[in-house]
């Protein structure tokens, strides 16, 4: 856990027959990854690529049905199959059963569709009917029954009722006229209308209604449609508007004009309808009754295909020779793992039948063997949070263990409130007991916040414990132990103050040279409940927070520097400890370990407020070797001891720029004069580039100064988040909650009850979720920069095993 697992290259020989159940006991194991063998053949020179192609086939039929699955809301089975895949049999069985059912249940959807067209066209031609009936009667003399003739109707018959509904006409005399029935999307009607009009001026009659068949809507869910009847003289016309309506993708129906064949063809349209709506309903009724069989193996069918297609995939990666019957790998495996791997490949060898065992033999190599960090549940989590920087290179220190500690730390620092730590916590847990129930939503948010929860517990308890160093709960103060002040010793006759002092001032101040007034010893725990009603509660706390995030930081950064060093003694880089991390060492303790022991001096020593220098400033004046006559020190010889830690900072500049690059420069130009002495034929090789080798350290010398300066100030985000985090706190309680605590019973209880609504609302979205987020991403940015900059290179690359639980 906190380095790398060691790791080894193997080579593996199996026969050709057990390959599928070796890889498949290894894709059990989940412990080894194959290299490709063949980097560089094309995709038809492997042997196993027509295999691949068939499972993508598969997973796109499987695909399919699980649509249709869900499209039909039938629960699926989650039982997954765990045992993996024994041989291509089962495979081509599979494959056989899935196609049959897509075709079965194409051909289902394709039956379905004509019959749903079919269905929707008589639904439209029964609303046609009924509109269409509504014009003809108003069209009709009271004294008729039918129209004069059967494909016609009179001009001045219709044209009394013109103003009934909407229409477009135009008439020249009484003529006969035909017409063209049909139903258009309502929102097409616009554009149809003004083309008629532009094409047939005033030669036509245009009769339009909504269709209100609330069945149709329901079963055509698209849009609205309208129903139309055009009156138009002659044949030539009638075709030219049947033309302009199949543009316009208008749907044409026969429509007779005779009442009695309208009152039949509405009769035989309903006995249509009723007989398709039964048809369909059986139709459907089969096809759930297909999908529910399928839903029941689903979830195997696609684990199988799944594991297949990876042992197709890990079978191109290795060769095979030239008898065809040995399969020829090789993995990367954890060394403390080879045991297990050969146990698998045992076992996959017997249970294929064959009888001769693999053969493993762990060869040597120069590559860079992959990075495996072993997790569990808990750890994986900030695992993640490393590995989202980079992967850390072979056998370096994994900054993981220690970020389970340092980084929830941080986030309680710049989230200090106990009651919003509880409240963190008890969400942790939930998350923690739910995580079975949670896991089945598929939710990229649900996923990150089951992923996390042992993070976002470890926060929650973090703040919990800074809430009680803060003595803050939701911006109010614990009185848990007795107070360190007391107020009775400021009255007279040992102090000031009288009753007339309590009733004149509304601010008064206690004075801890008064005898009996500051006991001499702090508070138990934590903070003073005192300050929380101190008129300099900011200030005292703005001071505190700022040093406390200088303190944390240093000692951050140190711990950082001292992984550095348990790097470098690993990988017996001992050139890199005396050039390089001793030099960063003493400058970085010269400056701002010395920054931190003035802070620490200070805390231990008695001043009085208004004659203690500051410590900033004296910082400064120690960068800029001013000092006066009348500065105050907080020790004798601190003069001295400054200038002596800023020149010795100042030295070890020159040391980090010019020592490593000047033996690396001198070690190759001895290898170079070998290199000529040993040459016969007067051959140079190429010249030393020295520039080259002076400008990366000097890149370096340079970002570890001026890092120690930004890095030491960009912790002051602990100070300025957890300051902030307080004072919303605050805010909320002043502005909502104190002033209705002390509304009269009845009318005031309901009010409470709204106004404590607002402020939970506020409060955890506020404070909790985007104060809580934020908290998170200044942590994690001070992981990644202030902190693993200093030992962790990141450049490696992640360990991926053929695991079938990540299937």
């Amino acid at each position: 856990m906190f380095r790398s697992e060691e790791m080894c290259l193997v080579q593996l020989f199996f026969q050709t027959e057990s390959a599928h159940t070796c890889i498949n006991e290894l894709g059990l194991l989940g412990l080894v990854q194959f290299r490709d063998l063949n980097p560089g053949a094309a995709a038809f020179q492997r042997r196993f690529v027509k295999e691949v192609r068939k499972c993508e086939e598969m997973e796109r039929i499987l695909r399919f049905l699980e649509a249709e699955i869900t499209r039909c809301n039938i629960p699926v089975s989650v039982t997954v199959d765990s045992v993996g895949v024994s041989c291509p049999r089962e495979l081509l069985e599979l494959e056989c059963k899935i196609k049959k059912l897509e075709e079965e249940l194409k051909e289902i959807n394709g039956n379905h569709d004509v019959l749903k067209r079919n269905f929707i066209e008589l639904l439209e031609i029964r609303s046609l009917l009924k509109v269409s009936t509504d014009f003809f009667e108003e069209a009709e003399p009271p004294s008729c029954s039918e129209l004069p003739s059967e494909d016609s109707v009179s001009i001045a018959a219709s044209s009394r009722t013109l103003g009934r509904r909407n229409s477009s006409f135009s008439t020249n005399g009484p003529q006969k006229l035909v017409f063209i029935a049909g139903v258009i999307k309502q929102d097409r009607f616009p554009a149809f209308e003004k083309v008629l009009w532009r094409l047939f001026h005033e030669n036509f009659i245009l009769r339009h209604a909504e269709i209100q068949d609330t069945e149709q809507q329901t079963e055509d869910r698209r849009m609205k449609k309208d129903a139309f009847v055009i009156f138009v003289q002659g044949d030539q016309v009638q075709g030219k508007i049947k033309k302009i309506c199949n543009g316009f993708r208008a749907n044409l129906y026969p429509c007779p004009n005779n009442f009695h064949a309208r009152e039949e063809m509405r009769l035989n349209v309903h006995t249509r309808i009723e007989d398709l709506r039964m048809v369909l309903r059986r139709t459907e009724e089969f096809k759930v009754t297909v999908l529910t069989k399928a839903a029941g193996t689903i979830h195997q069918w696609v684990t199988k295909v799944k594991k297949m297609k990876a042992i197709y995939y890990t079978l191109n990666l290795c060769n095979i020779d030239i008898t065809q019957k040995l399969i020829v790998a090789e993995i990367w495996c954890p060394v403390s793992d080879l045991n297990s791997v050969q146990n698998a490949l045992i076992k996959g060898s017997e249970q294929s039948g064959s009888t001769v065992s693999p053969v493993l033999n762990r060869i040597q190599t120069q590559q860079i063997p992959p990075t495996f960090n072993r997790t569990n549940e808990f750890t994986k989590g900030f695992q993640t949070i490393v590995d989202a920087y980079g992967v850390s290179n072979y056998r370096e220190i994994n900054p993981a263990p220690y970020t389970i500690i340092t980084f929830p730390f941080l986030f309680a620092v710049m989230f200090g409130d106990c009651g919003h730590g509880i409240i963190l916590t008890l969400l942790a847990i939930w998350v923690i007991k739910q995580q079975e129930q949670l896991s089945r939503w598929k939710s990229e948010f649900v996923d990150v916040l089951v992923g996390g929860r042992f993070i976002i517990l470890l926060m929650g308890l973090f703040s919990i414990y800074t809430g009680l160093i803060y003595n803050d709960c939701f911006s109010k103060s614990f009185s848990i132990c007795r107070s360190s002040w007391r107020v009775r010793h400021m009255f007279q006759p040992g102090g000031p103050w009288s009753n007339k002092t309590l009733h004149d001032f509304g601010h008064l101040h206690l004075d801890p040279e008064i005898p009996g007034v500051y006991s001499g010893s702090p508070y138990i725990f934590g903070i003073d409940p005192v300050w929380n009603i101190a008129s300099n509660k900011l200030s005292f706390l703005n001071s505190y927070k700022m040093k406390m995030s200088v303190i944390l930081g240093v000692s951050h950064m140190l711990f950082g520097m001292a992984l550095s060093l348990v790097n470098y003694l690993h990988f017996r880089n001992f050139q890199n400890v005396l050039l390089r991390f001793v030099p960063e060492l003493v400058f970085m303790l010269s400056l701002f370990g010395y920054l931190l022991f003035l802070i620490l001096f200070k805390w231990t020593v008695r001043l009085r407020s208004e004659t203690a220098p500051s410590i900033l400033l004296i910082f400064i004046n120690m960068m800029l070797f001013s000092y006066q006559t009348d500065d105050k020190f907080l020790y004798s010889g601190q003069k001295a001891l400054q200038m002596f830690l800023v020149l010795q900072a100042l030295l070890m500049v020159p040391v980090m720029l010019l020592i490593k690059p000047l033996l690396i420069y001198r070690h190759r130009v001895q290898l170079q004069q070998q290199a000529d002495a040993g040459d016969k034929m007067g051959n140079r090789t190429d010249e030393v580039s020295m520039g080259d080798i002076f400008a990366y350290q000097a890149i370096h010398t340079i970002e570890h100064c001026l890092g120690c300066i930004s890095n030491t100030a960009s912790y002051l985000r602990l100070w300025a988040l957890s300051l902030a985090h307080a004072e919303l706190s605050e805010v909320l309680w002043r502005m909502l909650l104190r002033g209705t605590l002390g509304c009269h019973p009845g009318l005031g209880s309901l009010l409470l009850a709204l106004v404590f609504s607002c402020f939970a609302l506020l409060t955890f979205a506020v404070l909790i979720v985007m104060e809580g987020l934020s908290a998170f991403l200044h942590a994690l940015r001070l992981h990644w920069i202030e902190f693993q900059n200093k030992f962790y290179q990141g450049a490696g690359f992640k360990f991926t095993p053929l695991s079938f639980t990540s299937l």
